[in-house]
């Protein structure tokens, strides 16, 4: 299996419609390969709260569109990364999406954990409620999204939901690199799972980005790492290591503290099968969409 991560510079400066033209020239570019994925909300810049508003767009909206072409034409999978998402009643969410070889929008995530500490992200953006995975000819993609990779439990339910490769794309800034790699490798040592992680490259709202995408694999063995510049990292996978590891070191058989049921649903919006509801007491709600706190981008690097 052979993947590729694209670590796209989200430069201020370049307006949104050249960059989305850019992201698909370089989905095309990786032609032959067969699973392509793209960073966390690459079209605006993930700490580019001022500018979520102008950029939220529905499912279907134009990022939508040209990553649904551009994997129709790469004949890829691809995990266009996410998108601000603004659904039917105004609200916005941090979505990701993922397209079949024929540019069908096979499932979409929206992101459960959202940053910010009561603010940013955490305010202007509703949560998710649902664990996402996606079927493939080579295997089940569990769907998560930067701030997600410091919370295990998520993991925990992908794996039982099927998941083998876990994409997480993100845009994480660069003063906390070592964690991006530490947690990187935890989750797929943990879930004896491929890690797919693509971040960022680039300065956006004055947040350096780490960089550094990494592919991991269910050992825990970093298979490739970019730089902190943008650039297209390739790997090439051995699905079937994933079932080996699990027969012959069966960690996940020993868990002891209580499996979660294994009710993981798969598909795409408006079929119902987005996955498992992961709503209870203690998950904050969705803000009203009418809130508009944005964060001391200074507080949050």
């Amino acid at each position: 299996m052979r993947v590729s991560l694209v670590q796209i510079d989200v430069d201020p400066d370049e307006p949104t419609r050249d960059r989305r033209a850019r992201a698909a020239a370089l989905v095309r570019a990786q032609r032959g390969r067969d699973l392509v994925v793209l960073p966390e909300l690459w079209t605006v810049g993930a700490f580019a709260y001022d500018a979520w508003e102008g950029a939220a767009e529905p499912l279907d909206g134009p990022t939508s569109e040209a990553m649904s072409a551009a994997a129709r034409d790469a004949r890829v999978w691809l995990h266009a990364g996410s998108v601000v998402e603004r659904d039917a009643s105004g609200g916005m969410f941090n979505t990701s999406l993922v397209f079949d070889p024929e540019g069908g929008l096979r499932a979409a995530y929206r992101k459960i954990h959202r940053f910010g500490f009561d603010e940013g992200e955490a305010v202007v953006m509703g949560g998710g409620r649902e664990i996402v995975t996606a079927p493939t000819p080579f295997g089940t993609l569990g769907l998560a999204t930067c701030y997600d990779l410091r919370f295990p439990e998520q993991f925990r339910l992908l794996v039982d939901a099927g998941a083998e490769l876990l994409t997480i794309p993100a845009g994480w800034p660069s003063s906390r690199l070592e964690h991006w790699r530490l947690l990187a490798r935890a989750r797929a040592v943990e879930s004896q799972a491929y890690v797919l992680a693509c971040c960022t490259a680039g300065t956006h709202a004055c947040v350096e980005q780490a960089g550094h995408s990494m592919v991991v694999d269910p050992w825990g063995t970093v298979l490739a790492e970019a730089g902190p510049y943008e650039e297209v990292l390739h790997a090439d996978l051995d699905p079937g290591q994933v079932t080996e590891i699990r027969a012959g070191f069966p960690v996940l058989r020993d868990r002891a503290l209580g499996l979660p049921d294994p009710r993981g649903r798969t598909g795409a919006p408006g079929q119902g099968a987005q996955g498992r509801d992961v709503s209870d007491p203690g998950l904050r709600r969705r803000p009203d969409a009418a809130a508009t706190t944005v964060a001391s981008r200074a507080s949050l690097r």
